[in-house]
């Protein structure tokens, strides 16, 4: 399986402006920009949308193991922050924080935090967050 997004930009980096757009169509044209990324400039950024990848990502995880184990959850819950932090010339993304609330009739605790933590560590963009990135970069004349 293959998901594909796009991303148009226009400008500078501090002055442009660009454009994210989704095969689903879920993001078609989305505004981004330095604003949307380090002001409050309604639109989206790269780091709030990993931030919900990863939140989807592992709750969805985490809703299969709970299957596993029998058990339906009426409400698993999950906010993902994601901290940007200068580093050198640039930034890194150095840290998504998942705040999980849940709500499984009868799991108890300990199956719930060994669950809870076998999704964080299996759901694909936490492993993603760790990957291998290739690059297959044309400039266009």
């Amino acid at each position: 399986m293959i998901r594909k997004a796009r991303a148009l930009w226009r400008g500078t980096g501090r002055d442009g402006d660009g454009d994210l757009t989704t095969d689903s169509g879920v993001l078609s044209s989305t505004p981004y920009s330095f604003k949307t990324r380090f002001e409050s400039e309604p639109g989206t950024n790269p780091e709030e949308l990993i931030a919900a990848a990863h939140a989807g990502c592992f709750t969805m995880q985490l809703a299969f193991l709970i299957q596993r184990a029998g058990l339906a959850a009426d409400e698993l819950a999950t906010e993902a922050a994601i901290s940007l932090s200068p580093d050198g010339e640039g930034f890194k993304i150095d840290r998504s924080a998942l705040t999980l609330r849940a709500k499984v009739p009868a799991l108890d605790q300990a199956k719930f935090d060994e669950l809870a933590q076998a999704a964080e560590k299996n759901c694909p963009v936490s492993k993603l967050l760790n990957a291998q990135i290739t690059l297959d970069a044309t400039l266009e004349t």
